[in-house]
């Protein structure tokens, strides 16, 4: 798949914004604890991808009813769905100066991803968390994604690639009193 950036501006992937908050200290803290000791920014990317991924469940997976969207909130109280992490690990890598953009998946709803520029090329990556049957995986030599669109069953990847999270996913996250709520409204298309 061609993907789009929306901006052809690379420093508006590094953007900091009300989601994307990779100014708040505890951003910046968790950003320094997974900085240390890695060789270089691929290490890190991973590292941040594999912590949220792994140490950030999945709310609908652990039951969790509370919603989270901004950056700072999914890693203090530890918890999100797909958009959530996908906040925190732009807002990660950001904080490391690696230009991260949104982007999303349509199947019954929206899933969200992110996508890393290394290499002059951005690669897709999906910190959704794993489970029987999901096994995402960071990589930069082909997509390990948690899920696959399939055609048939109008399901796709949009190409844009977003500097920040798109406003129909914002808006339902924000407007969310719980988890239960949210998946009444969560978004079917961009």
């Amino acid at each position: 798949m061609q993907m789009i950036q929306e901006t052809a501006d690379l420093s508006a992937y590094l953007a900091a914004d009300e989601a994307i908050d990779h100014r708040h200290p505890l951003v910046r803290e968790t950003a320094a604890r997974l900085a240390d000791g890695v060789a270089d920014s691929y290490d890190y990317a991973r590292a941040a991808f594999e912590f949220v991924r792994d140490t950030i469940p999945h709310s609908q997976d652990s039951g969790d009813l509370r919603v989270t969207w901004r950056a700072s909130d999914v890693l203090e109280q530890g918890t999100g769905i797909c958009y959530a992490k996908a906040h925190a690990l732009t807002a990660l890598l950001r904080a490391e100066d690696i230009p991260t953009a949104l982007c999303y998946q349509k199947f019954e709803a929206l899933h969200g991803l992110v996508a890393v520029r290394f290499n002059g090329a951005w690669h897709r990556q999906d910190p959704r968390g794993n489970k029987p049957g999901v096994d995402a995986q960071f990589s930069l030599d082909g997509e390990r994604l948690a899920f696959v669109p399939d055609p048939e069953f109008n399901e796709l990847d949009y190409p844009v690639l977003y500097a920040a999270p798109h406003p129909v996913v914002l808006d339902v996250l924000k407007a969310a009193r719980d988890r239960p709520h949210l998946w009444r409204t969560l978004p079917t298309a961009l």
